[in-house]
């Protein structure tokens, strides 16, 4: 019995004998964190689709990057940033939803992408990585800038908590009391824009909107609390991060499916765990701050 437990802890200790594992699943942990916290503003604003339209819009200002010769990250990131600036500008001015302002800009942008490539050609397996994530390939500077962007994140959500919060809730009171909410919009689209382009590796531009939502709908199940909500999620995000890495090298099966599939069974097993009473909770999220 002893020598079957040793043998079984063996096999599940044997990938992380490899740096590029190790350095995959640092940044897969990070990453899920990252987005589980992103993720929960995301949701509450009823911008879910953000995530998928924001990563096919990076995937945009990656093609151009890599055929004109610019640093991809520095490119794609520019490319990112102008497009959340303009979701969020053309998001404000009534009557257009946020859920259209996204559909034109990012889809625009995919489809530039999408055109550049078919007329110079494929910039090559970036493009593929960027598509559909490479974890794997990760290098120790990937882990680094993943690092710096979720601590810059997490520093930026502690100190403007409260106007963040307001905003998200009630942008019209909050304008009126003051609230710069042009400014906070900004500020919340550009950590987005970040996180999405750090993450890219990992999920690929087709699973970085379940990385975004899903631990956040875990979360809304299990609590009415905002506060605990950002805390449950980013728990959730490293948990399915971890697990999904592990699962993938013992499945043999891509590491980005993987990891969304992971989120899903949690979040199935939160909904039956909340019951109606978790499920009754969920419009009150906003009353219970």
């Amino acid at each position: 019995m002893i020598a079957l437990i040793a043998g079984a802890l063996d096999e599940f200790l044997r990938p992380y004998e490899f740096e590029f594992f190790r350095n995959g699943l640092v940044v897969a942990t990070i990453a899920g964190a990252l987005c589980g916290l992103i993720g929960c503003y995301v949701v509450l604003r009823s911008m879910s689709y953000i995530g998928h339209g924001l990563s096919h819009s990076i995937f945009g200002g990656f093609a151009a990057a890599s055929l004109i010769g610019v640093n991809v990250f520095l490119g794609a990131g520019a490319w990112g940033l102008v497009t959340a600036l303009m979701i969020g500008g053309i998001t404000r001015r009534r009557p257009v939803g946020s859920d259209a302002a996204i559909g034109v800009v990012t889809t625009a942008s995919f489809a530039l992408g999408l055109a550049l490539i078919q007329v110079f050609g494929s910039p090559g397996q970036n493009a593929d990585a960027a598509l559909f994530g490479n974890v794997l390939g990760v290098s120790r500077s990937d882990v680094y800038l993943i690092v710096a962007v979720t601590f810059v994140t997490v520093a930026t959500i502690v100190v403007a908590y409260r106007r963040l919060l307001f905003v998200t809730f009630d942008p019209e009171v909050a304008e009126v009391t003051g609230v710069r909410v042009a400014v906070t919009d900004a500020v919340l689209m550009v950590l987005l824009a970040a996180s999405i382009l750090v993450t890219m590796n990992v999920m690929g531009v087709t699973l970085i909107a379940a990385a975004l939502v899903v631990p956040a709908v875990i979360a809304r199940l299990l609590t009415s609390s905002f506060l605990r909500m950002l805390l449950i999620a980013t728990a959730v995000g490293a948990v399915t991060g971890l697990v999904g890495m592990n699962l993938s090298y013992h499945l043999d099966i891509a590491s980005g499916p993987t990891i969304v599939l992971t989120g899903a069974a949690l979040f199935v097993i939160a909904f039956v765990a909340s019951g109606a009473r978790g499920r009754s909770r969920l419009p009150g999220v906003r009353q219970a701050l």
